[in-house]
């Protein structure tokens, strides 16, 4: 399902010149709250999982006393990954970035950030990881000192391909979305991949999206935020 628009809306014909000469909807559909996503904050999935959680304090200092992770300490450190991440791509708002947080997919997938701008559109994950050098290959990231590979790069080509074919659907033009890794706390990231489709970096390197530019002008960017942030495009996907 679409963001539908108005006879004589959009990036067309009926649709007015902004003062820099962007076109600008002056009818553009104002979702129902409950369906817009654009008002989410970084980690709004995961602040929703801790308000859910009825462990109380006692039990799980108990359980990190029998020396087991409580997964509410996993929810806490992700959330203030994706909430350090999230800050530096909402800095990107002056360099005509919007960036959509928390995008739920059916089965329970999140990507926890997505990016749209004058660069491309891209599906930021977010993994916490101790200050330690990481290696990247076509798969999975590997942390210094970790016993067990991560799959995040498997894991954001998948997301980054559920995104752009609900937004292609959406926006009725090809919308390409990049697969990205963001690792809050790695000190550096070795690339070892040889298929290149999938940014590994640093939190440190994350404002660098940026810079990118010369993929999407500014009324498709408009165009692919407006259906990025109605939460039911992403019910079929």
């Amino acid at each position: 399902m679409g963001v539908r628009e108005r006879p004589g809306t959009g990036a067309g014909p009926g649709s007015k010149g902004g003062a820099v000469g962007r076109r600008y909807d002056p009818d553009r559909l104002f979702l129902p709250p409950d369906d817009d996503l654009a008002p989410n904050r970084p980690g709004e999935t995961l602040r929703a999982r801790l308000d859910a959680s009825r462990a109380g304090r006692g039990t799980l200092l108990l359980a990190r006393l029998l020396g087991r992770r409580p997964v509410e300490d996993h929810w806490r450190r992700a959330l203030a990954a994706e909430q350090h991440v999230g800050a530096a791509l909402d800095a990107l708002a002056a360099g005509g970035w919007e960036v959509v947080h928390s995008v739920v997919l059916p089965g329970d997938a999140v990507i926890p950030h997505l990016l749209i701008g004058p660069g491309g559109v891209f599906a930021v994950l977010v993994e916490p990881t101790r200050r330690a050098p990481a290696r990247a290959d076509d798969a999975a990231v590997r942390v210094a000192g970790e016993r067990h590979a991560r799959p995040a790069v498997r894991h954001a080509r998948q997301s980054a391909a559920r995104a752009s074919l609900v937004l292609t659907r959406g926006c009725g033009f090809p919308v390409p979305v990049g697969p990205v890794v963001a690792l809050a706390g790695a000190t550096e990231v070795h690339d070892d991949s040889e298929r290149g489709d999938v940014r590994v970096l640093t939190d440190r390197q994350v404002p660098g999206l940026g810079i990118l530019g010369g993929v999407l002008h500014p009324d498709r960017v408009d165009r692919v935020h407006t259906v990025a942030r109605n939460r039911r495009v992403w019910l079929g996907c």
